[in-house]
């Protein structure tokens, strides 16, 4: 799997190299999440152009490399004695559902026991 082609699809400038940590780490996530899910010890090549999406999914969703806890947009707002809370756009139920949406691509290469690849 390779970073030049997720900073394309995720539209980062390929000359940009300040995020390449975390879309190697995106990457190796999602290479993990196949491997296990298919039981297989390398991603099948049938399935490098998922793993790129599923890694631009991960990569959004995530928010990797923000530092703020709590960031995002206003979830209620009071004002008598002021109070904003704040919603972070972290869904924790989103590795469950890059899973799923990702399964019917996923399952071709699924092995039922053991590491075959």
């Amino acid at each position: 799997m390779d970073v030049r082609t997720l900073k394309m699809l995720l539209g980062i400038d390929g000359d940009d190299t300040s995020k390449d940590a975390l879309l190697t780490f995106a990457l190796g996530n999602v290479e993990e999440i196949i491997k296990n899910y298919c039981h297989v010890r390398r991603v099948p090549d049938g399935l490098s152009r998922t793993a790129l999406r599923m890694a631009a999914d991960l990569y959004r969703n995530e928010g990797f490399g923000g530092a703020e806890a709590g960031s995002g947009k206003a979830t209620s707002i009071k004002e008598g004695d002021s109070q904003v809370n704040f919603g972070g756009t972290y869904d924790d139920g989103f590795a469950t559902s890059l899973l799923k949406n990702y399964e019917p691509q996923l399952r071709r290469y699924r092995r039922l026991s053991g590491y075959g690849n």
